[in-house]
């Protein structure tokens, strides 16, 4: 099984983290599974909409390339999701979004959630996620780190006490949530999930914290066993019917060559 995990951090500007992950990837997956660590270039940077946007189109461009070179699944590394229903439409292989399969896995685990994300200008984007996620009603706290990608560099290049203190900065930020009632904390972005990674059964109080990077790939390898079980796969109605070959052609000369293509 081959999937292309597609991450919105560029991988010269990230070594660490991008070391990290694709290592925490082969360490966790099912024997045979092998993950490719793609990266963007300009990465989710001057965060907001249109940042957003931006890496939607490259990201869907990608998982076109990915299943034209025989991939069995693209992976969305961003817990945004940007760009994934385009994409899940587009591919005839499985699409899986980190936010979405987090969430979905959260909910299942207590009635109200709590998103730990890491900028606020990401907080009343991740409420309309959980709304467009069915989720709305669960997710009843985001709060934000206030970081920026680099940030968790020290601690991605095996600086114990830089773990040490992001982990702290963590539970801090998201302890009054708890105490508010929320049942999950759900790591919002494959950054701070990474970073706990390698704690068994974490929680902060009573509340379980979801490794939304361990989630998101299980989920990928699960949905292309379905796939090849039984032939499950996406609804090609209104929800996500396929582009016509017209679209496909004018989306991918757009990537390549702007608006002048």
């Amino acid at each position: 099984m081959r999937i292309w995990w597609q991450s919105f951090v560029d991988r010269p500007q990230n070594g660490p983290y991008f070391d990290r992950l694709a290592a925490y990837l082969a360490q966790i997956a099912d024997p045979g599974t092998e993950v490719e660590l793609v990266g963007l270039s300009p990465p989710d940077r001057g965060f907001g909409r249109l940042t957003e946007l931006r890496c939607a189109v490259l990201a869907v461009d990608n998982a076109l390339e990915a299943a034209a070179q025989g991939y069995d699944a693209f992976t969305f590394g961003h817990f945004q999701d940007a760009g994934l229903y385009e994409a899940r439409s587009a591919v005839d292989i499985p699409v899986v979004g980190l936010g979405e399969a987090s969430l979905h896995w959260a909910a299942q685990l207590g009635r109200h959630l709590a998103l730990v994300t890491i900028d606020p200008a990401f907080e009343r984007y991740h409420l309309e996620q959980a709304e467009r996620y069915g989720l709305g009603d669960r997710v009843r706290h985001v709060v934000a780190l206030g970081m920026t990608v680099e940030d968790f560099a020290p601690a991605f290049a095996q600086d114990v006490g830089a773990t040490a203190q992001l982990a702290g900065r963590f539970a801090d930020a998201v302890r009054p949530a708890v105490d508010d009632g929320a049942d999950v904390v759900v790591p919002a972005g494959a950054l701070p999930a990474l970073l706990l990674a390698g704690e068994r059964g974490l929680t902060i109080g009573h509340a379980p914290v979801v490794n939304s990077v361990a989630v998101a790939l299980k989920q990928t390898e699960v949905a292309v066993k379905l796939r090849e079980l039984n032939g499950l796969g996406p609804s090609r109605g209104p929800s996500f019917a396929a582009p016509p070959q017209v679209a496909l052609d004018d989306f991918r000369r757009f990537v390549s060559r702007g608006r002048d293509g």
